[in-house]
C-alpha cells in the first residue's frame, strides 16, 4: 500500500507545473511573433487521493502497478478554438524531445456513445529529483472551448447519476453534443477571417503600448 501520499504525488505535481509552463510558453511564442496560437488556454491537475483510491477500487488496480496502469494521475487539459488547432497541437506535442507519445485515442472523428468528443494523448514525461531522474505518465486532453463546455456540463450529471442517465437525459446530451459539433464545424468555415482579425486586433493593441 501507499502509505505517504504526498511524496508519492510530489513527482506529478511538479509534471503538470512544467508542462503547463511549457505549453503556456508554447502559446506566447505564437502570439509573439503575429501568428495564431493553436493554443487558446492549458489547465493542469493532480488526481485527488480519494478519487485515485475511487479507481483503483473499480478499476482492481494494485498499488504495485498503479504508475503504469493508471495514465491519468497527471491531467493536463488544452482549450483551442477550432478544431484544425487540436491536431496542429497534437502534430507539435509528437515533435517534443521533452516528452514521449505511449499512446492516443480521437474522440473527435470517434466519438463516444454519449457524444463525448476529445482527443487524448498519454505522455511520458521526465521530471528530475533529488534522488535523481523519475519517468512518469500523464494525460493530456484536447478539446475545443465547445467541446469543454459540452464536456464540463456532462461530468457535473455524472456525479448525480454515476453514468446511468435517464434515457430523455442521455438523449439529450447527445444532441447538445452534436450542437457544440455542430457549431466547432462553422466556426471552422469561418476561422480565416476570425484569424486575421486576431492579428490586426494584436497589431493595434502592440502600436497603442508604444
Amino acid at each position: 500500500m501507499i502509505n505517504d501520499w504526498d511524496t508519492f504525488l510530489w513527482p506529478y505535481s511538479e509534471a503538470v507545473n512544467e508542462l503547463k509552463v511549457k505549453l503556456r510558453a508554447l502559446r506566447q511564442s505564437f502570439l509573439t511573433t503575429g501568428e495564431h496560437s493553436p493554443i487558446e488556454f492549458v489547465v493542469g491537475r493532480v488526481k485527488t487521493v480519494d478519487s485515485i483510491k475511487e479507481k483503483m477500487q473499480r478499476r482492481v488496480i494494485s498499488p504495485d502497478v498503479i504508475e503504469t496502469d493508471m495514465q491519468d494521475i497527471a491531467g493536463i487539459r488544452i482549450m483551442c478554438q477550432f478544431v484544425d488547432d487540436i491536431y496542429r497541437v497534437v502534430d507539435l506535442l509528437h515533435a517534443r524531445e521533452d516528452l514521449e507519445v505511449v499512446e492516443e485515442r480521437d474522440y473527435i472523428k470517434n466519438a463516444k456513445p454519449s457524444g463525448y468528443r476529445s482527443y487524448h494523448m498519454v505522455v511520458a514525461y521526465t521530471v528530475y529529483l533529488p534522488e535523481g531522474s523519475k519517468r512518469l505518465l500523464a494525460e493530456i486532453q484536447i478539446r475545443t472551448l465547445a467541446m469543454n463546455f459540452w464536456a464540463t456540463v456532462e461530468h457535473t450529471l455524472n456525479y448525480k447519476y454515476q453514468g446511468e442517465y435517464p434515457e430523455d437525459i442521455s438523449e439529450r446530451l447527445k444532441r447538445t453534443a452534436e450542437a457544440a459539433y455542430q457549431l466547432d464545424e462553422e466556426m471552422s468555415s469561418i476561422r480565416n477571417e476570425v484569424k486575421e482579425a486576431q492579428k490586426i486586433f494584436t497589431q493595434n493593441k502592440g502600436k497603442e503600448k508604444l
